[in-house]
């Protein structure tokens, strides 16, 4: 059986990854839980998304008779669990005995676009069972993780949760433990802290009941990292496979046919200089194929703003990010070629001093030996900048875009 779930928080508590945790236990007298269960990272441009617009699935190897009992209390946990009274709060169910490849594909458009819940409901309807409550929005995310198969690239996601009684206190962990944790696991777990900025990043601040998330590549590492970290007691913890990390948001596209609420890769040739507007957010512009967009480097992106803030007018990028009202929301850049630069300088004589303009386009004398000419001198200037691929810092990152230490060749990573 894989088991869906989604849009069971909201704003002002709970998590879907939690009532999966909870979920993982209570199955446990009805069958064997296959592999990790799965935490899907669908569109990050959601406008109804809570946090980080994450859907689970758990695979499960269900004991002889036990289908309907399974269905049951997966049912019911949802319905004690999940935050009704909330508006924006619309859980959905879905279970299948086999994935299909029509809802694979219904996976990654989930995860790249904008997909309608009269579609997710028809297509769960059809391959297996569907249970939709209030108005039904969390079965897209449902059948979109069940359809996830996270064969191309996956990571890892230990989450802690708090005890039930502290959920409304501020979390306690020991940050000098996370730097240590990060510093003895690095480059094999990753944005628990940002190193740059001086702060841990691993651990919401809503009141939810999560505690902490350690991401990484491995299952070993993150265990390390985990035992490493003092904090407030945990009730439970639990990790995830997952799709964190993996830029699987990402579609390669072109400037003409970018639309809102989606994500792209787009190449172009910075046609308007980096300017700085009020709120400390960077604004360039790029071109390609008589198209432009506008790109934006954020104020929360903190130091990726010095990066930014250095290209000029004639640069080939490629830039990264979510795209909204026509601009682009930089969650990475790639310098692939730079522009000459020069300065214009008076000539020098040749008897050594610098000559003297004698007017708009009359050329330059020299005050000392009266030698004329007629044309300045322009010096080639070196570059602040070098080529590569360049990230917004841990603190500023989405959880489903990867950081560049998942990547070789020419990266700066942020850390």
């Amino acid at each position: 059986m894989h088991i869906g779930i989604d849009d069971t928080d909201s704003k002002n508590g709970m998590c879907t990854t939690y009532l999966a945790a909870v979920l993982v236990e209570r199955l446990q007298n009805y069958g064997d839980v296959i592999g990790y269960p799965k935490l899907v990272r669908l569109n990050p441009n959601i406008r109804y998304k809570t946090r980080g617009n994450g859907a689970v699935a758990i695979q499960l190897e269900e004991r002889s008779g036990y289908a309907t009992r399974i269905e049951d209390v997966v049912v019911r946990t949802v319905e004690e669990m999940a935050e009704f009274d909330a508006p924006n709060t619309n859980p959905g169910i879905v279970i299948l005995d086999e994935i299909p490849e029509e809802v694979k594909n219904f996976s990654k458009r989930a995860v790249q676009d904008i997909i309608t819940i009269e579609e997710a409901i028809d297509l769960a309807g059809r391959c297996g069972k569907v249970h939709a409550f209030k108005n039904g929005r969390g079965v897209i995310g449902a059948l979109a993780a069940v359809g996830a198969t996270l064969e191309e690239d996956h990571t890892y996601e230990l989450v802690a949760y708090r005890q039930r009684e502290r959920c409304t206190t501020p979390r306690y962990i020991d940050e000098g433990s996370v730097f240590e944790a990060n510093k003895a696991t690095y480059p094999l777990t990753w944005d628990t802290v940002d190193i740059t900025n001086n702060t841990i990043v691993f651990s919401p601040s809503s009141p939810c009941p999560v505690l902490f998330g350690i991401r990484g590549d491995g299952a070993d590492a993150i265990q390390k990292a985990f035992e490493m970290i003092r904090s407030e007691p945990v009730e439970r913890s639990i990790v995830f496979k997952t799709n964190q990390g993996t830029d699987a948001h990402l579609i390669e596209g072109e400037m003409a046919s970018v639309k809102d609420e989606c994500s792209y890769i787009l190449n172009g040739v910075v046609s308007a200089p980096p300017h700085t507007i009020e709120g400390g957010h960077v604004i360039f512009s790029i071109a390609e194929n008589g198209h432009k967009i506008d790109c934006a480097a954020y104020e929360p992106t903190k130091n990726f703003r010095g990066v930014v803030r250095k290209l000029c007018v004639g640069d080939e990028v490629t830039v990264y990010g979510a795209v909204k009202d026509h601009t682009i929301n930089l969650e990475k850049i790639e310098i692939t070629s730079l522009a000459e630069r020069f300065i214009r300088q008076n000539p020098v004589c040749k008897c050594g001093k610098r000559m003297k303009s004698t007017g708009r386009n009359q050329g330059y004398r020299c005050k000392k030996c009266g030698t004329h000419a007629g044309a300045p001198e322009y010096i080639l200037i070196g570059r602040e900048l070098g080529l590569g691929l360049y990230e917004v810092p841990p603190s500023a990152r989405r959880h489903i875009s990867r950081p560049l230490v998942r990547l070789s060749g020419n990266v700066h990573p942020s850390i």
